[in-house]
């Protein structure tokens, strides 16, 4: 017995593939690392700046976890491209089915006329003999 599999359209595709990437994702931590380093000081000072309710805040990051912050502030851009591929493709998925129903719609209103069209010929018919 064979087994039928609904087929996917591109967009389903990449969509699954795009999630499937999303479940990789390890920590992230959204802001920006900024090295800062005083006129007075030989040593750069790490920050962390981020936004809260339209507010810039900035945390002191530690040098020994600065690697670490980094790797994170990667990861959340990283999260961001997949999130608007994905929004994307859900997108393009919408757009596909409105028109798929549309089409569908459109077929069955010219099947519908065209059968109107056979039944009054076929009675028009019926009525001169």
């Amino acid at each position: 017995m064979k087994t039928t599999k609904a087929i996917k359209n591109r967009f389903d595709q990449k969509r699954a593939a795009q999630l499937k990437q999303l479940s990789k994702i390890g920590p992230f931590v959204e802001g920006s690392l900024v090295g800062v380093q005083h006129p007075s000081c030989k040593h750069v000072a790490w920050r962390l700046t981020f936004k809260v309710k339209g507010k810039t805040r900035t945390v002191y990051v530690p040098v020994d976890m600065v690697r670490e912050i980094k790797e994170w502030t990667r990861e959340y851009r990283r999260l961001k491209t997949l999130i608007r591929r994905v929004t994307r493709n859900g997108l393009a998925l919408i757009h596909g089915h409105v028109a798929a129903r549309r089409a569908a719609s459109r077929a069955q209103r010219l099947s519908m006329k065209a059968l109107a069209g056979n039944c009054s010929r076929s009675s028009a018919i019926a009525s001169r003999k």
